[in-house]
């Protein structure tokens, strides 16, 4: 055992301590946990630099009543004896496995002791896992998973893991987690299905909102939410299919129509007008084939638009009246249906009428922002994406989180969405929504917190980012779960190599940390910064690590800790 000289001095949180180790230990000294002990005083400490003269030991925290508590208070006398940390205080520290914790991996200092986390500690509250490419962090993760559902003491049945996968690594290392268990239970989504055992990605169109329909189509300005928040309520009243709806329907196309023959245009040019808005918009009693009847004879609605030898509409009467007929203005009042079922088709014919409602025609800034959003709409229809948004029912928010967690008449702890195959602009979009739509859920339960839902992010940097939400919509999804998620029982766990393009709000209300190595000085100056109660010494430990190797600190752990976690079994792609 090395042996300490007395304390010389201490000066702030360190003591300068004597050093009359043998040249044997000397090498054996660095990082290792020490006591300052004196009656009714038991303070920690790490070595940090060793000198041929003196040893240099900060203090770390304070046993007291056969616990740790982390931080001093108050310093150790000069009389204090000092000794390397014994078995039982080390416990103390790395933790002792039973049915409250999992193994997270083995001290990099003491090879006999594994450290073993609480599980509470480290899961009820977000966590960000941090390391450049083949540091290890793909890897730590699966095993972290792996652990929790190996503890023989614990059984995770209601364990709720939605891991979003950025490459589809994760699809081998949890595919067998049912032979630790036959209760558990492992589910691969996918938008490119390869076998059997594959689900599809899908998402009920029906179930956005108006905020994700302003995120899905890029919205990049205020006056381009009136449009969508209009055409959502236009596709939910639509949905109905009844003799009122399409009332309404005649009555926007009525009211269209009356506005352009009372405009001040020629004739011809209210005549484009008029077709232009009967090419998009039509029901039976508007539609070029229309029939009108006359006094004693019949036109159709095409026919009454033609223009005679004065320049006219030759039939202006008899339109105007058909026109006026079925206009009532008490069907602005048509109330939402609840539980509406529409598709992604259904929301673009309702963007029509929209255009032409009252506010919106012939507004030149107004229709050269709506047909941004038309673009970018039916370039989603027409594309392999828009099958993520199909559904041939309408089903609850409830039933539909009910069918993610479900695989057959099972459970599954663990629900690998596989992004692999989406552009980041799109994968983006699809795990905000997914995050609000499981948000909403969680809060609108009546035992809060009763069903808990993981939110791993891989390749967080593409998703948490600062983005034009809160300008647009006045949050954003992954800074409101990170300030309100864990008292609903929504966490996160963000893995990312780029710490830098992290969102602010979210990292700092991270309370655990696993960081493997990371090299770029921006990243390690953004962490030291961000992290609260990060320290000098943490940063210098991670810049040391072999791949495999990472520093463990935050409310899990009682102190920053080496931990070398073992690979998983089975390994990640």
């Amino acid at each position: 055992m090395a042996q300490f000289g007395k304390i010389k001095f201490i000066s702030g949180n360190v003591a300068h301590v004597e050093q009359i180790a043998s040249a044997e230990e000397l090498g054996d000294l660095m990082n290792v946990h020490v006591v300052f002990e004196a009656p009714e005083q038991a303070i920690l400490g790490e070595v940090e630099e060793v000198t041929d003269e003196v040893i240099k030991i900060r203090f770390l925290g304070e046993f007291t009543n056969n616990r740790y508590v982390s931080g001093v208070i108050r310093k150790p006398v000069l009389s204090s004896t000092i000794r390397t940390i014994n078995d039982t205080e080390l416990s103390m520290l790395v933790g002792v496995y039973d049915e409250t914790t999992f193994k997270v991996g083995r001290s990099s200092i003491y090879t006999k002791f594994d450290v073993c986390a609480d599980i509470n500690n480290l899961f009820a509250n977000h966590m960000a896992v941090f390391g450049n490419t083949g540091s290890g962090k793909s890897c730590g993760v699966a095993r972290v998973v792996q652990n929790i559902f190996s503890n023989p003491k614990l059984v995770s049945y209601n364990a709720n893991i939605l891991i979003f996968d950025a490459y589809g690594e994760y699809k081998t290392a949890f595919k067998d987690i049912g032979k630790l268990n036959p209760n558990y239970n492992y589910k691969f989504i996918t938008t490119n299905i390869q076998e059997d055992t594959d689900f599809p990605l899908q998402i009920p169109f029906h179930l956005l909102n108006l905020d994700d329909l302003t995120i899905m189509l890029q919205a990049d300005k205020h006056s381009q939410i009136p449009i969508l928040e209009r055409a959502l309520k236009l596709t939910r009243i639509f949905s109905r299919d009844d003799e009122q709806t399409e009332r309404y329907k005649n009555h926007l196309i009525a009211k269209a129509l009356i506005a352009i023959l009372y405009s001040n245009q020629i004739t011809a040019n209210k005549k484009n007008e008029i077709y232009k808005v009967l090419e998009v918009c039509h029901t039976n009693d508007f539609n070029f084939d229309s029939t009108i009847q006359g006094l004693g004879y019949t036109r159709t609605l095409s026919e009454c638009f033609e223009i005679d030898s004065n320049g006219n509409f030759g039939e202006s009467v008899l339109i105007t009246e058909y026109i006026l007929n079925h206009i009532d203005e008490e069907l602005e009042m048509t109330e939402e249906p609840v539980n509406a079922f529409y598709s992604l088709r259904d929301f673009d014919k309702a963007m029509e009428f929209t255009l032409i409602s009252e506010g919106f025609q012939n507004n030149e800034q107004l229709y050269d922002d709506s047909m941004l959003l038309k673009v970018r709409l039916n370039s989603i229809i027409n594309s392999r994406i828009g099958n993520i948004y199909k559904c041939d029912k309408y089903i609850s928010t409830e039933t539909f989180i009910a069918n993610i967690v479900a695989i057959g008449n099972k459970k599954a702890q663990i629900i690998n969405i596989n992004l692999e195959d989406i552009d980041d602009t799109q994968a983006k979009i699809i795990v905000k929504i997914f995050a609000r739509i499981i948000f909403d859920f969680c809060k609108g339960m009546k035992k809060r917190a009763s069903i808990p839902f993981h939110l791993f992010l891989e390749e967080a940097h593409r998703y948490v980012q600062k983005d034009a939400d809160v300008f647009l919509i006045g949050y954003n999804i992954f800074d409101r779960i990170a300030k309100e998620g864990r008292k609903f029982g929504f966490v996160m766990d963000l893995i990312t190599q780029r710490p830098t393009e992290l969102s602010e709000t979210v990292l700092s209300q991270c309370s655990n940390f696993i960081i493997f190595k990371l090299n770029h000085p921006t990243d390690l100056e953004y962490i030291r910064k961000m992290v609260p109660n990060i320290s000098a010494d943490v940063i210098e430990k991670q810049k040391i690590l072999q791949p495999g190797n990472c520093v463990g600190f935050g409310g899990a752990f009682k102190l920053p800790m080496v931990i070398k976690m073992e690979m998983p079994n089975p390994a990640p792609n």
